[in-house]
């Protein structure tokens, strides 16, 4: 099994940053495409930021320029660096990671989420 677990949420203030962390663990083979997303209640997930195991990256048009996402193939460690945030920012964010486990299949895991507040 693998698990991923965000860290770094919180509460800032409009204008300041936060830096989530995912740490995957567990059997892993190799993680290819890794990415954020982020949930109002009731709404639906939406997508923030994805980043492939070279590192090509994807935002959505309401983050770019604000957010970058980055990870550590090393550390089996994925980013997301936030910066001018604002009230809008405010979600449960959650990680995702594709992992190809040692026989060679690949799997979707998510995180539970960390909760970023951002007051006005």
């Amino acid at each position: 099994q693998v698990q991923l677990v965000e860290s770094g949420g919180g509460l800032v203030q409009a204008g300041g940053s936060l830096r989530l962390s995912c740490a995957a663990s567990g059997i892993i083979f190799s993680i290819n495409t890794m990415g954020w997303y982020r949930q109002a209640p009731g709404k639906q997930r939406e997508l923030v930021a994805t980043i492939t195991r070279d590192s090509t990256t994807n935002y959505a048009d309401s983050v770019k320029g604000r957010f970058t996402i980055s990870r550590d193939n090393a550390k089996n460690t994925m980013y997301l660096q936030m910066n001018s945030l604002k009230p809008e920012d405010t979600f449960v964010y959650y990680c995702n990671a594709e992992v190809t486990g040692p026989f060679g299949n690949a799997l979707r895991y998510w995180g539970k989420g960390t909760l970023v507040t951002v007051s006005s």
